[in-house]
């Protein structure tokens, strides 16, 4: 049986910050709109900002659909599923905001994820998401998969760009600034990085 919860602590927090990986879900307000459902991963890019407030960072990819869809209604899902360990299933329904790279807050927030090396995966924007409701699911279903590690490629890839060749490479793409249903996106130019505030 499914349970609610008030607050992101105790054991809930601890195996949400264990899993490798989890997926966010977002979709326009119009019918017939693109449901979109990502897959988040790398680790140390995931944050428990406090009891109902998580983060994780967006890293450059061939589209923007989850950044267009909380500028325009803020709604989200994130789920977490046990692949290894007592089956379970996570998810939490609330409102999320993109962070993007020149907004005050954006420094501050990278102080929440000291793992990363920002300046290696063409950051784009810190999500952050307030939960409305926590609950937790059986997962019974969930196959057993085991983790071995993260995936080099992605920073291989990014860690090549600087401000202004990552900016170009999303004014390159169709889906950034623009999502699939013509929702504004990633705002461009992309801003430069600033530095994460000192330790």
């Amino acid at each position: 049986m499914g349970k609610t919860h008030e607050r992101i602590d105790g054991r809930l927090r601890t195996f949400i910050e264990e899993q490798h990986m989890f997926f966010t879900a977002t979709a326009p307000l119009g019918e017939e709109g693109t449901v979109n459902l990502s897959p988040k991963g790398m680790s140390g890019s995931f944050a428990v900002v406090d009891d109902r407030t998580v983060a994780y960072l967006d890293f450059a990819g061939s589209n923007a659909e989850t950044i267009a869809h909380l500028r325009e209604n803020g709604r989200i899902t994130l789920m977490w599923c046990a692949f290894q360990g007592p089956p379970n299933i996570v998810r939490v329904h609330g409102r999320g905001e993109p962070v993007f790279r020149d907004d005050p807050r954006f420094p501050a927030l990278l102080g929440h994820f000291p793992a990363v090396d920002h300046t290696r995966h063409g950051l784009r924007a810190v999500i952050v998401v307030t939960a409305d409701l926590i609950r937790d699911t059986c997962g019974y279903a969930v196959p057993f998969m085991s983790y071995d590690e993260d995936r080099s490629l992605h920073s291989g890839r990014f860690a090549r760009e600087d401000d202004e060749s990552l900016s170009r490479y999303f004014e390159g793409k169709a889906h950034i600034a623009t999502s699939i249903d013509g929702l504004p996106g990633l705002p461009l130019p992309l801003p430069a990085l600033p530095s994460p505030p000192a330790g």
